[in-house]
């Protein structure tokens, strides 16, 4: 096989397209691809893409509603259009979940048109899946061809988090999707000094903000610099370019921003995650500079630093640890090692190089994304790397490519077989974490890493057909670990806030480096709502661990009602109690937590108030507040069993509520679950 360089710094010539007289001939185009390719080409993109397919959409009802904080507010959203332009966790709008809606505007529109059930939530995010490995591939293929575009598409479809996360319902799905997207038009906009492209650029990270916020623009100031130094054209223009770019950023952000400020607050949702009732502080606090700073009131906690915390050590052997190693990091210290060789071999290149600015592009992505992942002390979650996922494939795949390219040259074989070998090496040190795990594996990946890396150092004086072999030998050497990862992931049911991809790991101690713990550590009894450090579901220790007083994880009302990472299964008797008269409340019931309430709510259909937001600390609604809502009528049920926090300054709102309805209402208990008549007067 032999890979496919466009001129540096030009488009990639096309061949003109046939006139398409008749269907058969435009079939035929798509199986064959362009005219200029090898025959290979389109036939292996098209089965890379059914076999990604595949892979995300593989038994998905199995996780059910996987994620069910976002699933009930996609429910919400599906009811009631208010709720679908806020976010809101129920269709009566009490309060929102901690993102802005983007992501589940997806959903939402998906069950409108066919239903809420798992495949309708959990369908569009494999869809996006399989179309972040297709932008993958044109973005390295547009620069080092399509051999080096396949093997970055691949090295984008098995990572393990990224199969994990398009197969879930949370919003880093569509935020990788975007960023992809933004990488690929950049690449495009410095190609011809394009202003569309550099507006589409601004407009994808716009959307992508409205995903995750702040960690969308983390790509922002990378992306800049690279048009600003190779874009062919004037300094002047460039920057006119960038700022019209960041313009269009701003709008395409902003107004959902601005219109939630301007709307008066007793006219629309509180902003969950807030304590003001405020998205511009729920942007730069809890989902904004709190991650960093590990500062976030009304968090579960953070405090990380070199000494650990509640959500692992940080320092920059981070994504190498127990937790995310397995996760993403697969092929990171290849991605780095071919950043740095391809810029050296590019480094008498012109300053409009379009090679170079696609490494910078993605080396940029990599190293700002990284870094920030492996000091921020606020809450951190091993699926977040997800978005490292594109960054290290195309760097892999341009990197690699440019070597390739090179491998009559003595340096560029010794750095491709010292770069395979080493990534041998380091999928042999991962898969040996989880050394119950196909144990064979790890040998046979070493042994052929090895092996191919050796080959690699001849390749220049061996024939074609040995060289095919020792490409496909190192291929399976560098994606066999990820790819059984992946498999197991696929195969694997995930439920909870806190999903992990792939087996069980050794782990040290402390609460930071284990399957299931966020950030890496020895996971607490039970695991973390999710599949890893117990059975799926279940919900152990929140972070901190329970104390008296109101802090993270205590129980408030008694009964079983889910927990403060996960949602509970309610019984038939549960829900039927629920849903008496519901016809004739705005709520059919209120519990401390949006993961408890949300479980109440997808089994029933209709609307459960989330006190006090995720973590049951913001004050929404307060004392006072909730007293006016029952006098009015407006709730029947109050479940007790909920978990809730008011540690990191956040409102005790959620307990104060808990413990006058203990003190006035007389409880109950259906089948486990401990209820309270709301309607029936004090007690």
């Amino acid at each position: 096989m032999s890979t496919v360089l466009d001129s540096p710094g030009q488009p990639p010539a096309h061949a003109p397209e046939p006139p398409p007289t008749v269907p058969t001939s435009r079939a035929r185009r798509f199986v064959r691809g362009r005219d200029d390719d090898p025959g290979w080409v389109r036939p292996s993109l098209l089965a890379l893409l059914a076999a990604t397919g595949l892979l995300y959409l593989w038994d998905l009802a199995a996780s059910g509603w996987a994620n069910a904080f976002y699933a009930a507010a996609v429910q919400a959203g599906s009811q009631s259009w208010e709720a679908f332009f806020y976010g809101s966790s129920d269709a009566a709008n009490s309060i929102t979940v901690d993102k802005p809606p983007a992501s589940l505007w997806v959903m939402e529109i998906a069950v409108r048109l066919f239903g809420l059930n798992s495949w309708s939530l959990l369908v569009p995010q494999a869809l996006m899946g399989v179309a972040t490995v297709g932008v993958v591939y044109l973005s390295v293929r547009r620069v080092a061809g399509p051999g080096a575009g396949l093997l970055a598409g691949a090295a984008m479809a098995l990572t393990p988090v990224a199969v994990l996360m398009f197969r879930f319902d949370n919003p880093d799905a569509l935020l990788v999707l975007l960023m992809s997207l933004a990488g690929y038009a950049t690449v495009r906009a410095v190609e011809r000094a394009s202003l569309r492209w550099m507006l589409g650029v601004g407009v994808l990270i716009g959307v992508a903000f409205l995903t995750k916020t702040l960690q969308a623009v983390l790509v922002v100031p990378g992306f800049a610099l690279v048009y600003l130094v190779a874009a062919p054209t004037t300094l002047g223009r460039r920057v006119l370019h960038v700022l019209a770019a960041g313009g269009a950023l701003l709008v395409s952000a902003g107004w959902w921003v601005a219109v939630v400020e301007l709307v008066p607050a007793s006219w629309r949702p509180y902003v969950g995650g807030s304590q003001t009732n405020s998205v511009w502080e729920l942007i730069w606090g809890y989902n904004g500079l709190g991650r960093l700073t590990g500062d976030e009131t009304g968090s579960v906690g953070g405090g990380g630093g070199n000494g650990g915390g509640n959500w692992g050590s940080t320092g920059l052997t981070r994504l190498f640890g127990a937790e995310i190693g397995g996760q993403v990091a697969w092929l990171l210290p290849a991605a780095l090692v071919l950043l740095v060789a391809g810029l050296v071999t590019l480094g008498r290149a012109p300053r409009t190089d379009l090679r170079r600015a696609a490494l910078l592009t993605w080396g940029s992505w990599l190293l700002v994304t990284g870094l920030t992942f492996s000091f921020m002390a606020g809450i951190f979650h091993a699926y977040y790397t997800v978005a490292l996922a594109p960054a290290i494939a195309a760097l892999v795949g341009i990197g690699g490519g440019l070597l390739w390219q090179r491998r009559g040259r003595a340096w560029a074989r010794v750095v491709l077989a010292l770069t395979l070998a080493g990534t041998a090496l380091w999928s042999f040190v991962l898969l040996d974490r989880s050394a119950d795990f196909l144990p064979w594996l790890r040998w046979l990946v070493l042994g052929a890493g090895l092996v191919a890396g050796l080959g690699l150092l001849v390749v220049d004086r061996v024939g074609r057909a040995l060289t095919a072999t020792l490409l496909a030998v190192g291929v399976l050497a560098a994606l066999g670990g990820p790819a059984a990862y992946a498999v197991q992931t696929a195969g694997t049911a995930h439920t909870g806030s806190i999903p992990s991809a792939g087996p069980t790991v050794s782990v040290g101690t402390g609460f930071g480096g284990g399957r299931g713990g966020p950030g890496g550590g020895t996971p607490p009894a039970g695991g973390f709502g999710g599949r890893a450090g117990g059975a799926p579901g279940q919900l152990g220790t929140p972070p901190g661990g329970a104390t008296a007083g109101g802090a993270i994880g205590r129980p408030i009302g008694g009964g079983g009602a889910g927990g403060l990472l996960n949602a509970t299964d309610p019984s038939d008797e549960v829900v039927a109690t629920l849903e008496e008269h519901a016809d004739s409340y705005t709520w059919v019931a209120a519990a401390v937590g949006s993961n408890t309430a949300a479980g109440y709510q997808l089994a029933t259909g209709d609307p459960v108030m989330a006190l006090g937001g995720f973590n049951g600390s913001d004050p929404s609604p307060t004392l006072a507040q909730f007293q006016e809502l029952v006098a009015d009528g407006a709730v029947h049920w109050f479940i007790g069993g909920g978990l809730g926090m008011s540690s990191d300054g956040g409102s005790s709102a959620s307990a104060e509520i808990a413990a006058w309805v203990q003190q006035n209402y007389t409880a109950q208990t259906v089948d486990g679950v401990t209820l309270y008549d709301l309607s029936g007067g004090a007690g």
